[in-house]
């Protein structure tokens, strides 16, 4: 009995980082760079560099790093346990938000961030729009692309909780 809520705490915390990725990735994409590409771009510019420099935090940390393994403990636990389907989801969950979102945001988010961390923000208006027309759209593009495949993690990851209702397969 013991171990049947532990399982279910350990879905419940893999759940609540895998959704809370997806919720910051998605945020980006529905309200943060709209307003940034509708601002003056020299603001535009200082406003990510901000951001970018405070993101790295400790509250950030769990969901952005511990989603995967989270998601990979839930899978191991629910295979142990001979919920093979439903650890299979989880497995598949953990392996799309790793490859897929914090791979991705480590070799092509973050490289674009200390890029533009690097820039010292011009006077000039047109100069400003040119620095972030040259990173907004790519920025958001790949954006776009890992808060896409974080909510496909997520599913699946709901997809293993609504199979672990099932009874165990017995082989």
């Amino acid at each position: 009995m013991m171990l049947h809520t532990i399982t279910k705490i350990l879905i419940v915390a893999s759940l609540l980082l895998s959704a809370a990725i997806f919720g910051f990735f998605y945020a980006w994409v529905c309200s943060t760079m709209w307003g940034l590409d509708a601002a003056d771009p020299r603001i535009a510019i200082q406003s990510m560099q901000a951001m970018n420099a405070s993101v790295r935090n400790a509250v950030f940390a769990p969901a952005f790093f511990g989603t995967p393994f989270a998601l990979g403990l839930v899978a191991i636990v629910l295979w142990r346990q001979r919920y093979a389907t439903g650890a299979l989801f989880f497995a598949a969950s953990a392996l799309v938000y790793f490859g897929l979102g914090l791979l991705l945001t480590m070799f092509v988010n973050v490289p674009m961030n200390e890029t533009l961390a690097l820039v010292v923000v011009p006077s000039d208006i047109e100069d400003a729009r040119a620095i972030w027309m040259e990173y907004s759209p790519r920025w958001q593009f790949w954006n776009q692309f890992r808060t896409m495949t974080s909510g496909v993690s997520f599913v699946l990851a709901v997809a293993g909780v609504l199979s672990f209702t099932k009874r165990p397969n017995i082989a």
